[in-house]
């Protein structure tokens, strides 16, 4: 009876948060497309005296991409 009352309780907690989650990753897809934006407009320009140097590629080569690290904590 006290288990079933306990996973009451936490659905009822994680809920809500399952429900936002998807406008809450659109949020930060549409924030991180702006700042990687600048980010290009910013390297073009700061690079753009060096020769064969493109914009945007990676200057590793390991054939895996992941996401860069946003600094941001949620």
């Amino acid at each position: 009876m006290i288990f079933a009352l306990y996973r009451v309780m936490k659905e009822e907690k994680y809920a809500p948060r399952r429900a936002i989650l998807p406008m809450l990753q659109a949020e930060e897809d549409e924030r991180f497309v702006k700042e990687w934006k600048k980010y290009l407009k910013e390297e073009a320009r700061i690079m753009k005296d060096v020769p064969g140097w493109k914009v945007g590629e990676s200057v590793y080569k390991l054939g895996k991409w992941m996401p860069p690290a946003t600094g941001v904590s949620s």
